[in-house]
């Protein structure tokens, strides 16, 4: 039995659809109740459902063999996993933002609002440049509307809410998409199974 870890809501859809269509169907997968954990005896797999930013943690502790997850999380976590595809999909970046007609001053420190704070520390530590952390967990763009933050480092897809708050991207950090993972175990003891999957994912996704 292939146990797998996937994200919560429409990405998790997406992902149970590429398997679905490599021979890794679950009759249950679409059954209102939305049990937590589903799985199909008959084509061997059993899927975990899972808040989206615990997927490398079920993984690397070796609850899910693979899984899906964005790469922010990856790099935001540096799980201790094997990184196998780039899905290619779930694409946007993590970018430094701040409000129309800032204008930043070198001389002092930088205030930056963030829930991706080992991402920022070590894209300003590239910089040689001293920062403050605000950590935040959600509403990011509000931070510099208010004072509360220089800057914000977040993900931006569209850019539509920045737009809307009178904010702008500054500077792109990283592109993200939604990346296979496996655990490092799993890989060598279920090896075959896991690049044969790997493999079939990547040609459906191209």
């Amino acid at each position: 039995m292939l146990n797998v870890a996937l994200p919560k809501g429409r990405l998790g859809d997406k992902v149970y659809e590429l398997f679905a269509s490599i021979g890794f169907s679950c009759d249950l997968y679409n059954d209102q109740s939305r049990k937590l954990v589903i799985e199909s005896k008959e084509n061997g797999v059993r899927y975990f459902l899972v808040k989206p930013s615990d997927v490398a943690i079920y993984v690397e502790h070796g609850a899910a063999d693979i899984g899906v997850v964005g790469k922010d999380i990856l790099l935001e976590d540096n799980a201790d996993v094997y990184e196998l595809l780039d899905l290619g999909f779930g694409k946007c970046r993590v970018a430094v933002c701040g409000l129309n007609g800032y204008v930043e001053d070198r001389n002092s420190v930088l205030r930056v609002a963030t829930k991706f704070t080992n991402i920022a520390k070590q894209y300003y530590a590239s910089k040689n440049r001293d920062i403050e952390i605000i950590h935040l967990n959600g509403s990011i763009e509000l931070a510099p509307i208010l004072g509360l933050s220089d800057v914000i480092v977040d993900i931006v897809e569209t850019g539509s809410t920045l737009r809307e708050n009178n904010l702008h991207v500054m500077t792109d950090i990283v592109p993200i998409s939604a990346r296979l993972i496996a655990n490092k175990a799993s890989y060598k003891f279920k090896y075959d199974m896991i690049t044969e999957i790997a493999e079939k994912l990547g040609r459906v996704g191209q």
